[in-house]
């Protein structure tokens, strides 16, 4: 039987610090879904459920890219349909993963979520692969392990870095840095030798990608944590 993975992104379409279009972003559904999708059963959830935003941004950078423009014109039911996330509580024993995509939206809601951080809770507790990547590993920083420790606490992890923020122009527009904010959550943390660089860490269940270049590799780390 096939893997089952819950795919969670953001509602959120409006940077509230610089007033700008945000979202999910588009490579780091669309690569991990080009590696996972073959070999597992994929769906997809947000806090509101309904239509997502995707950052436009990430359309018009990746307007090139083969696999990000053929999942634009095939898959559009997958972000415009999400179901609600309150609906998969209690759920971890139906699926194999949880996978969040990055994007700056994540920063705006799910980083606080209550029903996200909730969820990657009962996941872990059920020895569930948890999964993020590039901005995405945010939502991790508030969960809490079974006996009160912060989930990445002691774990090797990677995410967008501090550095790469600061390349976009960006450390001042966004609520906290992702990699400060895992760090003093106690991550060990991992980067690509140089900004943009593609990298995957995995530790045990925990899987997390760096930024957009490591959308097929966080993928394929993904299929392996699952076995596949």
């Amino acid at each position: 039987m096939a893997p089952k993975i819950l795919v969670v992104l953001t509602n959120a379409d409006t940077n509230t610090i610089n007033g700008k279009p945000t979202g999910w972003y588009l490579p780091e559904f669309a690569h991990p879904y080009e590696v996972l999708s073959p070999k597992a059963d994929i769906t997809v959830a947000s806090i509101k459920g309904g239509a997502t935003p995707i950052d436009p941004s990430s359309i018009e950078m990746f307007k090139a890219d083969p696999v990000s423009t053929k999942f634009l014109e095939s898959n559009k039911d997958l972000w415009e349909n999400t179901k609600p996330l309150k609906d998969f509580l209690g759920r971890a024993a139906e699926f194999d993963a949880i996978l969040y995509p990055g994007g700056h939206g994540p920063l705006f809601d799910l980083a606080t979520d209550e029903t996200s951080i909730k969820l990657i809770e009962e996941f872990w507790a059920a020895g569930k692969v948890v999964s993020a990547i590039c901005h995405g590993p945010v939502v991790f920083s508030k969960a809490k392990t079974q006996d009160g420790q912060p989930l990445v606490k002691g774990r090797h992890v990677t995410c967008f870095t501090d550095k790469e923020e600061e390349l976009v122009g960006l450390t001042n527009a966004v609520p906290w840095l992702v990699e400060k904010d895992l760090r003093e959550s106690g991550a060990i943390f991992e980067s690509a030798p140089e900004p943009w660089g593609s990298k995957a860490v995995v530790d045990g269940k925990l899987v997390t990608g760096q930024n957009p270049a490591s959308g097929q590799a966080f993928g394929e780390a993904v299929a392996k944590a699952l076995g596949e």
